[in-house]
């Protein structure tokens, strides 16, 4: 009867590690983007990236070859984090006002002033920027592709 036992526990032992295995080998899906917010991202994407990352977002804009660090592919964000889209840390390089100057050079402008630049009020600019670097963020999302 003992035997018994202990087989069944080793199996339930084996069985609750293969669970635990599978579900720290796969990540959670990112979440899909926000299709109209992907849209109105998708302008200012095409205003304001397209020249360096392309108007697909792969690195190859028309001024990607005159630049020492060539532009990222945008599309691929997720899949060099192992699936998982890091809205966060997209968000800070985008607005580029709180990075920090040891770790050198910025290739990519700060966009968090130049978004609000044209705009007089603080309080009403700082809200220009967070809803134009979100619409980004959801067209970044949008473009994800896992190849």
């Amino acid at each position: 009867m003992g035997r018994v036992f202990a087989g069944f526990g080793g199996f339930a032992v084996a069985l609750a590690i293969a669970a635990c295995v599978s579900e720290a080998s796969e990540r959670p899906p990112a979440p899909a983007a926000d299709p109209v917010l992907a849209d109105l991202g998708e302008v200012v994407f095409l205003r304001n990236c397209a020249a360096c990352h392309g108007s697909s977002g792969r690195g190859d804009g028309p001024v990607a070859g005159a630049l020492r660090v060539a532009p990222s592919d945008l599309t691929r964000i997720g899949s060099r984090r192992g699936g998982s889209f890091p809205e966060g840390e997209v968000a800070r390089m985008i607005d580029g006002r709180f990075s920090v100057q040891a770790h050198g050079t910025r290739e990519m402008p700060v966009w968090g002033e130049r978004m609000g630049e044209r705009i007089p009020e603080a309080g009403v600019s700082e809200e220009v920027v967070r809803g134009q670097i979100s619409v980004l963020i959801e067209y970044l999302k949008s473009i994800q592709r896992g190849d």
